[in-house]
């Protein structure tokens, strides 16, 4: 055993005698033994109170070496009348250490209340450090590996690799857009001939398709001659831009048509007029 192990176990011995005593440590017990530095200690005491009455501990101050780890613990104790207090501490050097803990309440149903000193509380901290070791000391940092051959190779091919990278993203970013699918080809079904509307009794239908096809004739050629006006209106715009056109047939026809539509006419040659509005219609058209 060297010297440090035998002053350690005299110091132990010591703060034991006085625990034992009351000379110093006023009740209080540490555990768990042989604790070293960083260790949680718990200093413990048991204190008596009357029935009904309860147990308040004060705060615990940090010192220099020893530094409480929380609040303190009260709990009531095996036997009706006592009072369990303990508190966590930890030391940061090893050695014999002894703690003054504050006065404890005991606090009475009625208001009234009582102190106890704390006393001093002593406890032995065992060392971490190996025996071996006689003079510790903090070595210093380890200084970083480096090799001692460096190739700029690496970097290279790491810049041209991203370079790379860099260019095919761009140049997938900026792809032309792809054109539109086609819509599917849809055939067009002829012409209803105005034959089966009119067997199908349907004049207005004829009337309304015939009026519709030299309405649209007369709006391509005709400015100002759009679909949303009336055909009164329509007449108007022709005959102020077209005064060449057939103005006088085509009114008739135009008329005729309408009647016929709005079920205003009733047995007209509703063939002939379609032929004819169809007439006026290859003539608007250029």
């Amino acid at each position: 055993m060297n010297r440090r192990h035998t002053a350690f176990a005299f110091l132990g011995l010591l703060a034991s005698w006085r625990l034992a005593t009351g000379q110093g440590g006023a009740g209080w017990v540490a555990a768990p033994d042989g604790a070293t530095v960083g260790d949680t200690v718990w200093l413990e005491r048991t204190v008596v109170a009357l029935p009904g009455w309860r147990v308040r501990a004060g705060k615990l101050e940090a010192a220099e070496r020893v530094e409480p780890l929380g609040d303190p613990v009260v709990r009531r104790g095996p036997s009706p009348d006592g009072w369990v207090v303990r508190y966590p501490v930890a030391a940061w050097a090893p050695g014999a250490h002894t703690v003054s803990v504050p006065p404890i309440w005991r606090l009475g149903p009625d208001g009234r209340a009582d102190s106890l000193p704390g006393g001093t509380a002593a406890f032995v901290i065992g060392s971490v450090i190996p025996d071996t070791v006689r003079q510790p000391e903090p070595k210093a940092a380890i200084a970083p590996i480096r090799s001692e051959r460096r190739t700029p190779l690496a970097a290279a091919f790491a810049a041209v690799l991203s370079a790379g990278l860099l260019a095919a993203g761009v140049r997938w970013r900026r792809r032309r857009p792809r054109p539109p699918p086609l819509p599917p080809h849809v055939p067009v079904e002829p012409e209803v001939p105005d034959a089966r509307w009119l067997a199908a009794g349907e004049p207005k239908a004829v009337a309304a398709r015939a009026v519709l096809q030299l309405r649209v004739a007369i709006a391509h050629t005709v400015p100002g001659a759009n679909l949303a006006l009336s055909t009164t209106e329509c007449l108007a715009v022709v005959e102020r831009a077209r005064p060449d056109a057939p103005l006088r047939e085509l009114r008739a026809v135009v008329e005729q048509l309408d009647r016929v539509e709005f079920a205003s006419a009733h047995g007209t040659d509703v063939a002939a007029l379609a032929v004819r509005a169809r007439a006026l219609a290859r003539e608007f058209l250029p």
